[in-house]
């Protein structure tokens, strides 16, 4: 047991960053456009184009499908075999090289698990390199929804050096993809017999610091640390100094409190004080399932809430022909395209609180308690939150809200983005339609020129 003590919570986050592992700087090119998420194989790259040319910015392309698919009563999940599939994406290596001419990035997904019918399987079996079941030398096959999957066994070496080398390295860095979704980590059989002889329950809450390494290990590898970016969604203690960023995971595509859009600021929040500076979300959520599937207010609130992350990422979900998607409609494309460029004009902000992270350990995103703790209002709230020092973001997260309640707090003086107009401190019920959720900047702040910027991104084409 560690006791660690400080004279403020600022200085309390500080210390913590400072024992776990300080997260590089995001890369320049992922803090400006957006990175698009398109599965939908080579049409990707056409429906890409469409979304530039409506005016978007655009820093990457993100492809999970880049391995294949394998349809499920679940929707439309990935084949596990993290090769590149010539059948989806013809002379992907090409299509890549050309995105680079445009300065635009190609990101895909792996995690920490091979299907059985895929080829790297057999390959990982014949190496040692997976977990094997108790009553056998066989490895250890877990059910996943309609396929069965090898738990890689990240406690033996000679493990993380082949998925390191042999997947991320040749299969991925060297075909010039620049990052990918880092998938999982949370799971680990309790039942496996790992090449350690440790018990899995021991090593469960240790397993995403061990996948988080094998992957940054691969970028240093090829000299790409700082440059390529992985991102996850889960961690434990020292995860840290080697994931550049998280995402908060697998959001159903709603409003619900405890499964919806809201919950992205709450994980930011939580993962920020224990020195995760950097985290953002699936725009327009995940998970749909039941009948339950994205509005058009849904799409353009997370294009609000998003552009105010350090990363702005779409994804097209688990049912993406059953749920709307940014391109599905004029409207829709517009409003993801304007917010894409408020993201893009902040990207000078945020180098400024990856400098500020570099140097204390504060994360971007911050409950408003961190710099006000002798305010009791901001103890407990979870609908908004300050943007480095000098921005309080209140997103809307209330379906079918065109105000919403905004807290202010006291010692310093804010004043509304779209407005102009100076808030007293306290509770406020302040105009929210969609296009314009409620954004305040600190008076005096030395970005307040860039901050006036952003109504002008916003209504550019």
């Amino acid at each position: 047991i560690e006791i660690t003590c400080a004279d403020t919570v600022s200085e309390l986050v500080s210390r913590l960053s400072s024992r776990f592992g300080r997260q590089p700087k995001l890369p320049a090119w992922a803090r400006g456009g957006a990175i698009v998420g398109l599965k939908d194989g080579e049409n990707s790259f056409t429906r890409l184009d469409r979304i530039i040319d409506a005016g978007a910015a655009v820093s990457g392309l993100w492809c999970e499908d880049w391995a294949g698919i394998r349809e499920t009563s679940f929707g439309r999940r990935l084949f596990w075999d993290w090769q590149w599939n010539p059948r989806r994406y013809p002379d992907l290596p090409r299509r890549i090289e050309a995105l680079h001419g445009r300065g635009i990035r190609f990101l895909a997904y792996a995690n920490p698990y091979l299907a059985v019918d895929g080829p790297l399987f057999a390959e990982a079996a014949a190496g040692g390199h997976l977990a094997l079941r108790q009553d056998s030398d066989h490895p250890y096959a877990v059910d996943f929804g309609e396929f069965d999957a090898g738990v890689v066994d990240f406690t033996r070496e000679e493990t993380i050096k082949w998925f390191a080398e042999r997947i991320l390295g040749r299969e991925m860095l060297d075909i010039g993809i620049d990052g990918w979704m880092a998938d999982f980590g949370e799971y680990l059989p309790t039942d496996v017999r790992l090449a350690s002889g440790e018990s899995p329950m021991t090593v469960h809450n240790r397993w995403p610091v061990l996948w988080a390494e094998v992957n940054a290990r691969a970028l240093k590898s090829r000299g790409r640390w700082g440059d390529a970016l992985f991102f996850m969604r889960a961690g434990f203690s020292g995860v840290q100094a080697h994931c550049p960023l998280l995402w908060a995971g697998d959001q159903s595509v709603d409003f619900s409190r405890h499964d919806g859009i809201n919950t992205v600021i709450t994980a930011a929040l939580s993962a920020g004080l224990v020195g995760n500076a950097y985290s953002h979300s699936d725009c327009g959520g995940y998970t749909s399932l039941g009948g339950k599937v994205r509005s058009a207010e849904l799409m353009q609130r997370w294009y609000e809430l998003s552009a105010f992350a350090p990363v702005m990422r779409t994804h097209e979900g688990n049912r993406p022909d059953d749920n709307l998607q940014i391109d599905s409609s004029p409207e829709l494309l517009a409003g993801f395209a304007a917010w894409s460029r408020v993201h893009e004009a902040l990207a000078p902000y945020v180098a400024h609180l990856c400098d500020e992270a570099s140097a204390t350990g504060l994360p971007a995103q911050r409950p408003l308690f961190l710099h006000y703790p002798d305010d009791r209002n901001t103890a407990a709230i979870q609908d908004q939150f300050l943007y480095g020092r000098d921005m309080l973001v209140a997103p809307v997260v209330e379906e079918g809200a065109s105000s919403r309640r905004l807290y202010v707090p006291g010692g310093d003086n804010w004043i509304e983005l779209w407005t102009g107009r100076r808030l007293e401190a306290g509770w406020h019920e302040v105009a929210a339609p969609i296009g314009r959720p409620p954004v305040m900047v600190r008076e005096g702040s030395s970005c307040e020129g860039l901050f006036g910027s952003l109504e002008q991104a916003l209504a550019a084409r």
